[in-house]
């Protein structure tokens, strides 16, 4: 027999010639894994190996098996290492097959079926397929069990509908209904068919999951931000934050620059002495019309919560939401002033909560905001809640100030602005939130914004005009970046300016 050449092998492999290999893995060449399986990987450990490559693996041993049950599920062995596969018609089912981080779980069934995809050597379940085989019940003498519990099918179901659309759930009952016989499986999709009607409240089924009951109810949730608004809630119910008393401000000079800010931060931007004609002599510049109203519209909303009182209930903060919408947005019929979205949005590759499930994430939120002291925690809570549900079509970021501040007006705290010079560190805040779930940037943030703020005083146009330039609150992103120039806090500041 010609040599063998090993780096010519693939990493797992099956050798034509066992005497071959047999002797290749004596002196050192390659390593055996389990019975007709070696591997030329000589530093990684098996275990890990194994477990890295369990589809060669599996399809060695089983070529052409389905991946079922709860391993199609998992798209991956279990955290025990089983892998669970259908391996076809036969007249006996082989017992579990045994290597270094993975044991092979077979079973007998009819194989690949309509709608099973490829899979390097195997096949794996459609979900259609994934949802009927995981409907029976099946208790694990050791290890995991080999199809998924009523509560972990509920959930997935939720996930699958939150990501897809509830559509998606109708198509998966018409192509489990037409796949059931083929899998003897008529008891089960008439157990999955409960399930499902019981998720869409036209059947009577019990829900064992929190998430579908809720579904049930007509308010369904994301519950991946619901973990999130867990996270920053047990933050900042443990953070000692200073009570800043409110500024006095009865020339309502406050007011003007939070909604002058906060409509700079999205990309809505006037001279100062022009965002003042609109607000305090209406005038309305005719190439900007839509512009002028957003301007407009925040300081009402402004200035109406700060003499309504916070919502107490979900409801009154649902309500309070789409109030301030209406107001802000009233500019633009386009996006819906007052209305919650229809369709989903994203900033970049952040998507975020899904229409359909807009709703009872506000409410199952609002359930934490509730368990945090009122002040500086609840008013962060606030805003990042309605941030990541992005509940509105557009104007997200303004609604979603506005919540935070009438928590703050309503502990008689002081308002938080967010200036031009902090407005990239806002938004990074918010990502690293968002996407690594670390709240600490967002509320040590927020926690600096309000004590500026605190700082300012607003008994004069000019002089405040003069705080504000020289504690650096309208020099741009781009400028503070390239100049090295921070907000400080005005009276520490001797001149525009002026770095800490």
């Amino acid at each position: 027999m010609a040599r063998v050449k090993t780096q010519e092998l693939p990493e797992i492999f099956s050798p034509a010639d066992s005497k071959w290999a047999s002797a290749a893995a004596g002196r050192g060449e390659i390593r055996r894994i389990g019975r007709g399986i070696y591997t030329t990987n000589l530093e990684e450990p098996l275990e890990r190996l194994v477990l890295r490559k369990w589809f060669d693996v599996a399809a060695i041993r089983f070529p052409e098996a389905v991946v079922v049950d709860r391993s199609a599920h998992d798209s991956k062995p279990a955290e025990d290492g089983s892998l669970f596969l259908d391996i076809g018609p036969g007249l006996s089912t082989p017992r579990a097959v045994k290597y270094p981080g993975l044991t092979i779980k077979p079973r007998r069934g009819p194989g690949p079926v309509k709608g099973d995809t490829e899979f390097i050597g195997l096949y794996q379940s459609s979900a259609a397929r994934i949802a009927l085989d995981n409907m029976r019940a099946s208790r694990a003498r050791s290890g995991v069990s080999r199809t998924l519990t009523r509560a972990e099918m509920e959930h997935w179901l939720d996930r699958q509908a939150r990501s897809r659309g509830d559509a998606w759930l109708n198509e998966l009952r018409d192509q489990a209904r037409e796949l059931a016989p083929a899998l003897d499986a008529n008891a089960d999709f008439a157990d999955l068919d409960g399930l499902i009607g019981a998720m869409f409240d036209t059947r009577e089924s019990d829900l064992q999951t929190v998430q579908g009951q809720a579904g049930r109810r007509g308010r369904g949730y994301d519950t991946d931000r619901l973990e999130l608004f867990e996270i920053l809630r047990a933050a900042l119910a443990v953070e000692p934050f200073p009570k800043r008393e409110n500024v006095e401000d009865r020339l309502n000079l406050g007011a003007f620059f939070e909604s002058y800010f906060s409509n700079w931060i999205e990309g809505t931007e006037f001279e100062v002495d022009e965002a003042e004609e609109i607000v305090f002599e209406g005038r309305i510049p005719p190439q900007r019309p839509a512009d002028a109203h957003d301007v407009r519209g925040t300081f009402e909303a402004i200035i109406g919560s700060r003499t309504s009182p916070t919502p107490k209930d979900a409801t009154a903060f649902v309500e309070s939401l789409v109030e301030d919408h209406r107001l802000v947005m009233g500019g633009r019929p386009e996006v819906s002033p007052g209305s919650f979205k229809d369709r989903s949005n994203r900033v970049g590759s952040l998507t975020f909560v899904s229409p359909d499930l807009v709703e009872g994430t506000l409410y199952e939120g609002h359930r934490l905001l509730e368990s945090l002291p009122g002040g500086m925690p609840r008013a962060i809570f606030a805003m990042f809640l309605v941030s990541e549900v992005h509940p509105f079509a557009d104007g997200n970021g303004r609604v979603s100030r506005l919540a935070m501040n009438a928590e703050l007006t309503f502990e008689g705290l002081c308002r938080i602005m967010i200036p031009p010079v902090l407005r990239d560190e806002y938004l990074s805040s918010l990502r690293a939130l968002s996407t690594n779930a670390n709240p600490r940037p967002l509320w040590r943030m927020l926690d600096r914004a309000q004590r500026w703020a605190s700082r300012l005083r607003w008994a004069d146009r000019d002089d405040s005009l003069e705080l504000l330039e020289r504690s650096n609150a309208f020099v741009t992103p781009a400028e503070a970046g390239r100049l090295n120039i921070h907000l400080v806090d005005p009276d520490q500041a001797a001149e525009p300016g002026a770095t800490p």
